[in-house]
Parts: structure tokens; sequence; C-alpha cells
């Protein structure tokens, strides 16, 4: 028959309950705390209880003492032992994971064989160097005998075991003993203690009653401030922005309302943020110089190949006579309209400002066209009189 536990064997499972490394887990629709049983082992045996105090013998002297002593807490029900059960997936769902997974094995290698770049494969070879390092890092920090890492990879249930004896290994053991701390008990003990006080105000002294009623006049306008502070931050922030149409974003005491500590709530003092139509414009005119630092290098390109197939054609044509001044000129005139329609189509306007030289130039041209137009009527004419 098992009896009730002694004063020994309360303290020694009050120590286990709160020195070995418990986890949390749903049992039976339960919540319940469970340990492994070599490290229940592992902490007995660095305990008080371990030593040999003088004229008295160690309780525990070998990991097999330690484990006759937890067969008694077992069976006086300080805690029962569970078994572990691992979630084991069906083959319809198995064979429908490998069917989407083939699905989208194959989606992604299409969309990868159209969408193949540089710039892929390097963000690739990257991200597999990343794992590489941390398939290695893992492999480094994994030791013999740890079923941590397995535990979460693997998802399992607990269960009631049929063999209820406490062996030494990877066994799990569930706790159905669960003492009162004893911070939680002062920390209690004290809040007890405080309610009663306030019950007995009227019975202190003067001199208590006169601080108390300051400190709590002090906390009250301190509370008080902050709140009427969190109010004026919002009525100054929407002054501001509706003075200004939405421009001005200044926030007084950014953090103060925030998840953070006492004195980083009042860290920065203000913030102010800008949200106009300039900050848009450099943005775009940042846009703009560079679009037209390439179209320029671009009109460079495309104007050096003209002159280039200008000088091949030219020597070619310098024998004719009249009709070959004329188509001279007509190149002239083009190349020169070529040029008006890559600047404006450069600087991305219609129109061009012209300086004074270029319109003489131009005027000066056509002048030419006209004389040789008048020279060439001229010999027509005097050629049709002689016939």
């Amino acid at each position: 028959e098992v009896g009730e536990p002694s004063k020994e064997e309360k303290a020694v499972a009050k120590f286990l309950r709160f020195n070995c490394p418990t986890k949390s887990t749903n049992m039976m629709g339960h919540r319940v705390d469970y340990f492994i049983a070599s490290k229940a082992v592992d902490c007995l045996l660095d305990s008080k209880w371990a030593k040999a105090k003088k004229g008295e013998e160690a309780l525990f002297t070998t990991r097999e003492s330690v484990v006759d002593y937890c067969n008694r807490l077992l069976k006086k029900q300080f805690f029962h032992r569970a078994l572990k059960v691992m979630k084991m997936k069906y083959e319809k769902d198995i064979k429908k994971e490998k069917e989407k997974g083939k699905a989208e094995s194959g989606k992604e290698e299409d969309k990868k064989s159209k969408k193949e770049n540089l710039k892929d494969e390097k963000t690739k070879k990257e991200k597999e160097k990343k794992k590489d390092g941390e398939k290695e890092e893992s492999k480094k920090e994994e030791t013999p005998g740890t079923p941590k890492k397995k535990e979460t990879k693997k998802k399992f249930k607990l269960e009631p075991h049929d063999d209820q004896v406490f062996l030494d290994g990877n066994e799990v053991f569930v706790w159905i003993y669960d003492p009162v701390h004893f911070k939680t008990f002062v920390m209690g003990l004290i809040l007890v203690i405080a309610v009663i006080a306030a019950t007995l105000f009227p019975l202190w002294p003067a001199e208590m009653r006169v601080g108390v009623y300051y400190l709590s006049v002090g906390a009250g306008c301190f509370v008080a401030s902050i709140l009427l502070l969190a109010v004026a931050r919002c009525i100054l922030f929407l002054i501001i922005w509706l003075i200004t149409g939405g421009r001005h974003h200044f926030w007084f005491l950014p953090n103060l309302t925030a998840d953070v500590g006492f004195i980083d709530s009042f860290r920065p003092l203000y913030t102010h943020e800008y949200k106009g139509p300039k900050a848009d414009l450099k943005k775009d005119e940042k846009s703009e110089t560079k679009k037209q630092q390439k179209s320029d290098s671009e009109e460079k390109s495309d104007s050096e190949k003209k002159e280039d197939e200008e000088g091949k054609v030219g020597p070619g044509n310098h024998g004719t006579e009249g009709s070959g001044g004329e188509r001279h000129s007509d190149t002239d005139s083009d190349r020169r309209e070529d040029d008006r329609s890559q600047h404006s189509s450069g600087n991305g306007n219609d129109f061009e400002m012209i300086t004074k030289e270029e319109l003489e130039q131009q005027t000066d041209g056509d002048c030419e066209e006209e004389e040789e137009e008048d020279n060439d009527g001229e010999t027509t004419k005097s050629s049709h009189e002689k016939s």
C-alpha cells in the first residue's frame, strides 16, 4: 500500500519541480508540464542530497539510486509516465502533397526558363551560400543525445503510458504535483498586507496621512499632465496640418503613446516631415536629368555616325554640276531638320529657343539655295535662245 509522502520526499519533489527543465504541451485536452527522465536524474545528482554530511550518508550516490527514489515518487503520484506518439500522415495526404509538389515544380521551371537573367543567377548563388553556411552552423551546434531539435521538427502528442515505471533515458513524465512557488507566496502576502493597511487608513498617524495625501495628489497630477500632453500634441498636429494643407507633419513627443520605456517615451522632443510638391519635383528633376544625359549621349553617337556616312558619300558627288550642288544642299537641310527633331525629342518639348547665329546661318543657306536655282534657270533660258 502507498502511504502519504514524507517531508523529505516532498522536499525532493519540490526541488525537482522548480529546478528540472520542463516543457508544456496539451494532453487529453489539458495543458500539462512534462520533463525528461535523464535530466531529472542529472538534476538530483547535482543537488544537496547527493553530498554526504558529517555522520550521514548521501541519499543519491549513483544513477540507480536516483531511479529507485524516483520510482517511489511516481508511486506516490507526484508525476506519471506518458507516451510520446508521433503524428503520422495518411498515404492519401502524402500522395496529394507529392502531386502538388510536382505541379508547382513544373510551373516554377517554366517561369524560370522565361525570366532567367544574370541578376537572378547571382541572387540564387548568394542564397545557396547562406543556406550552406546555416546548415554547417546547425550541424556544429547539434550534439548527440539531445532530442530538442527532433521534437521541434516532428509533431507529437502525449498519451498516458500503461507501464508506470521510472526509467533512466529519454522517457517523458508529466507533473501532477504543482506546489506554490515561494515568490508567488511572498507577492500574495504583500498584496494582502497592503489591502489591510489601506482599509486602516483612518487609524494612521497624522503625518503619514498627510504624506500619503500629497503623494497621491502628485501622482494624479502627473497622470493628468501626460493625458493632456497626448491630447495637445494631436491638436497641434491637426492645426499645422490644416494650415499647411497637409504638407508639414509635425509631432511633438512622437513616442509619448508608443510601446517603449518611460524615458524613451520622451525622446525625441519632436519630429518634422515635409510631404509637399517640392519633394516630388526634386525627385522628378533628378530622374529627368538622368534621362537627358542618356539621350544626349545617344544623340552624339547618332550624329557621329551620320557625319561618317556623309563623309563617305561626299567625294563621289563633287564632280557633278548643278544637280550635285542641289543634292548637297538638300542633305544639309535634312541634317539640320534631323538635329532639330532630335533636340526636341531629347528635351521633351515641341518648340525650342534658337539663337541669332543659327537664324543667320539658316537664312544664308536659304538665300544660297535660291541663287543657285536662279542661275540654273538662266542657263536653261540661254540654251533655249541659242537653239
